[in-house]
C-alpha cells in the first residue's frame, strides 16, 4: 500500500459495493416458484480497498475483466452508491451529486457515447453548454481550444453517423471537457481505435492534465495507455487491492529483467548469444535477450564484441509483468 498521499484529490476508504443477483435453476417450475419467492445471492464487485490521489496525478486504473475497476469509476463519479466505505472526490461524497461537484467531474466510457446519432456534434456540444450553465464567452473559448487541440476542424458539422470511430472518440471527448472539469475518469478512452487514433488521444490527455493540472483516472486494456499516460498504477484483482505505487517499482518488482533487443551485422550462433542471456527470440539477425538487471552493465561490455548493427535496451512487455501479476491470485499485495 503507498503511503498516503497530502490534498488528495481523490479519496477512497474501505470501500465495497456488493450486488445481490437473483440466481434460480433451469424449468419451467423453478421458474413459477421465483415468482412467489426468489433466492439471491451476493456478488462482491469491489471488495474494500484504499487509496488517494492527489491533484494532477494521472493514474493507471488496472485489473483484469470482472475485477471491479468499471465499478469503482462509476462510485466515484456518483453513478453508483458504495455498499459500505468512504468515498470523497475534490471534497465532496460523489453519491450526493452536488451540482458544484459535478462541475468538477466527468466520465468518459470509451463503449458508450452521449453525442446524438443524427445529428452533429456542435448539437451535443450546444446542448451540454445549457446543461452545465456554460456562459457563452467561456464556451467558445474553451470549444476553440478543444477543436485545436484534438484537431476537430469540420468534423463537428458532420451528422454523428458519418463519423468514424475515432472521429467519434475525439468528439465525445470533447463533449465531455466543455465543463472543464478537474477530475476526468477515463474507462477504456481508446478502445477500437487504431495506433494513430490511439496516439491522438494519447496526447490530447496528457496535454489536458498539464494545461489544467487535472487528475486523471483511466482504465484501459491497452498497456501503451498505461505506460504512455500513467508514472503510478493501481491494480485491482477480484475486487480487492493487490498494488498501488510507481508503474517502474511494478515491473522491476515482478520482473527483474531488461529485455536487449540486438540487429546484427552477420550470423551469430545460438551457443554465443546465450552467454549474454536468455535467448527469447532470435529470427535471422534479429534477437531478443533476457538479461537480469544487476548483469546488465557486464552484458553491455560482452556485447560490444560481436557484431552489432544496433542494440536497444527496454523494460519486458508491461502486458507479460501483469499476466505474473494476475497469476498470483490470493497472494498478499505486491
Amino acid at each position: 500500500m503507498a503511503e498516503s498521499v497530502p490534498e488528495a484529490r481523490i479519496s477512497v476508504r474501505g470501500l465495497r459495493k456488493v450486488y445481490k443477483v437473483h440466481k434460480r435453476p433451469p424449468g419451467l417450475m423453478a421458474a413459477a416458484r421465483s415468482v412467489f419467492r426468489r433466492k439471491y445471492e451476493e456478488v462482491v464487485a469491489v471488495g474494500g480497498i484504499d487509496f488517494e490521489i492527489a491533484p494532477g496525478e494521472r493514474v493507471g486504473f488496472l485489473g483484469p475483466n470482472g475485477a471491479g475497476k468499471t465499478t469503482t469509476l462509476k462510485v466515484l463519479a456518483g453513478l453508483l452508491h458504495p455498499t459500505a466505505g468512504e468515498v470523497r472526490v475534490a471534497g465532496f461524497v460523489p453519491q450526493k451529486r452536488a451540482s458544484a461537484f459535478l462541475e468538477r467531474v466527468t466520465l468518459v466510457m470509451g463503449q458508450k457515447q452521449q453525442l446524438m446519432w443524427d445529428l452533429p456534434p456542435s448539437e451535443t456540444f450546444e446542448m451540454n453548454r445549457a446543461i452545465y450553465g456554460i456562459p457563452q464567452k467561456t464556451y467558445d473559448q474553451t470549444l476553440k481550444e478543444l477543436t485545436d487541440l484534438l484537431e476537430l476542424g469540420p468534423l463537428v458539422g458532420k451528422p454523428t453517423r458519418q463519423l468514424s470511430l475515432g472521429e467519434r472518440m475525439k468528439c465525445e471527448l470533447a463533449a465531455a471537457l466543455l465543463h472543464r472539469p478537474d477530475v476526468l475518469f477515463l474507462d477504456e478512452p481508446t478502445i477500437g481505435l487504431d495506433v494513430s487514433m490511439q496516439s491522438t488521444i494519447r496526447t490530447f490527455i496528457r496535454e489536458y492534465n498539464e494545461r489544467f493540472r487535472a487528475t486523471i483516472m483511466l482504465t484501459s486494456h491497452y498497456m501503451e495507455d498505461v505506460e504512455a499516460l500513467c508514472p503510478r498504477v493501481v491494480v485491482i484483482h477480484q475486487g480487492r487491492l493487490i498494488h498501488d505505487g510507481p508503474l517502474a517499482a511494478l515491473v522491476q518488482a515482478m520482473r527483474p529483467d531488461k529485455r536487449l533487443v540486438i540487429r546484427l551485422s552477420k550470423e551469430v550462433s545460438a551457443a554465443d548469444l546465450a552467454t549474454l542471456g536468455s535467448v527469447v527470440k532470435h529470427e535471422g539477425l534479429g534477437v531478443t535477450l533476457s538479461v537480469p538487471r544487476i548483469h546488465l552493465a557486464d552484458t553491455l561490455a560482452r556485447a560490444a564484441a560481436m557484431p552489432i548493427v544496433d542494440l536497444s535496451v527496454d523494460d519486458p512487455p508491461l502486458e507479460d509483468v501483469m499476466r505474473d501479476l494476475f497469476a498470483r491470485q490470493g497472494t498478499a499485495a505486491v
